[in-house]
């Protein structure tokens, strides 16, 4: 074990700053994220402080509240605060802004093959209400590096390309895509890019003025570990007349200029409870606190972490490394062995019964995802502070257990 990987063996933060559940081996932080004790706590007060006098907090306090949380959000990610919205998860922000666009019959929106089936769905949905089409581009897994990427793309725009929807990490294969290099590859055949970072922030570092998307849309109870409920879109200022909020509501008419449409129409869309989105800059404040580096270390860390992981469980089932480390962030997803017909998963829960019987059996949480199609199957691990390389040991050892011996 390298002196680096000796660092891994302990949680970097303490674990009971969670809620989670301490007799399971949690390595699955990537599906819906944890909240610490912390933020829920404040969560809780602006809560209560709403229900104390809800006529002040909503009708009086709340916009300039608003205004101060999108503030500090915007400063993390490197954007105006005047062009980035709160929305409720990141598959709203994607529906937001293919809702809002028109398109003619012929036009071409790209998607990737490893896309998250629900904001696939929403691309397929927005083509289909104007004759266009959906083109779908087939991303390599295992992969050698990221120009296997960036060629498969730009593969397939074509003249008709109108709108590319694109991962900043890919939620089954855990790619960091170079995102930067495809939106500007794709502007230069102008080619608007929706990115759908829903693992990015808190992830991976970037800067949304430099990246010059047209549209971004990204999760903050994941890796930023916000309550749920929390995610923003954030459209170019260029952009931003066209993209109107997925519920019309007072904004539609207002009489107001004191600030742009965009913000008006999307800030207030019916009666919220707006204590996720007030809490993300206490999320930031109390996850940049727990390590002495701030935000970077926390990143570099889970990032570390995650490709130790990698390697413990690659070198238990005999695998070879399926992507370059450069394409990694907090996620890692290997290929296992094939289902047998009994294994494929429940339509219910799109759970293989490997992960039932690890759930079950061994008390770790990880997901088996069916990819590209079943019977094939990815296991994907997720590092957050609250995890230490030795629970990557525990599941390789249960792996060994309940899948077929290598031959």
């Amino acid at each position: 074990m390298s002196s680096d990987e000796v660092l891994l063996t302990r949680p970097a933060a303490d674990p009971h700053r969670w809620l989670l559940d301490e007799r399971v081996t949690f390595l699955n932080h990537g599906s819906f994220g944890a909240c610490p004790r912390a933020v829920l706590d404040f969560q809780a007060e602006v809560r209560a402080r709403l229900e104390r006098q809800p006529v002040q907090f909503l009708g009086r306090d709340l916009e300039a509240l608003l205004d101060a949380a999108r503030g500090a959000l915007a400063g993390f990610v490197g954007a105006h605060a005047e062009d980035v919205v709160f929305v409720p998860n990141a598959t709203t922000g994607v529906n937001t802004v293919l809702r809002s666009l028109t398109f003619q019959a012929g036009d071409e929106l790209l998607v990737t093959n490893q896309e998250y089936n629900a904001c696939r769905n929403a691309l397929e949905f927005a083509a289909g209400r104007f004759g266009a089409r959906a083109v779908v581009v087939d991303l390599p897994f295992p992969l050698a590096g990221g120009e296997e990427v960036v060629g498969a793309i730009l593969e397939r725009v074509t003249s008709r390309t109108k709108v590319a929807l694109i991962d900043h990490v890919t939620s089954q294969t855990g790619l960091v895509l170079p995102i930067a290099r495809i939106v500007s590859d794709l502007a230069a055949r102008g080619v608007d890019t929706l990115v759908d970072g829903a693992h990015g922030p808190g992830m991976v570092p970037f800067d949304l003025n430099r990246l010059g998307a047209a549209y971004y849309t990204g999760n903050c109870h994941k890796w930023l570990c916000a309550p749920k409920g929390a995610a923003f879109l954030h459209v170019r200022r260029d952009k931003q007349a066209a993209i109107r909020p997925l519920t019309i509501s007072h904004g539609a008419n207002s009489p107001r200029t004191d600030r742009s449409r965009f913000l008006i129409e999307f800030g207030w869309t019916g009666t919220p409870d707006p204590s996720a989105y007030l809490s993300v800059p206490e999320a930031i404040r109390f996850i940049g606190s727990l390590l002495p580096g701030g935000w970077p270390e926390v990143m570099a860390r889970n990032r570390a972490l995650a490709l130790a992981g990698r390697r413990v469980l690659c070198a238990s089932l005999q695998l070879p490394e399926p992507s370059p480390e450069e394409c990694i962030g907090a996620l890692a997803s290997v290929p296992i062995a094939d289902a047998t017909p009994g294994e494929l998963p429940s339509e219910r829960l799109h759970e293989y019964a490997l992960q039932e019987t690890l759930r079950l059996r061994h008390r770790i949480e990880v997901p088996i995802i069916p990819w590209p199609r079943p019977p094939k199957r990815l296991l994907r691990i997720s590092a957050q502070l609250y995890n230490s390389l030795p629970q990557y040991d525990v599941l390789a050892k249960a792996l060994l257990q309940e899948l077929p011996p290598v031959r």
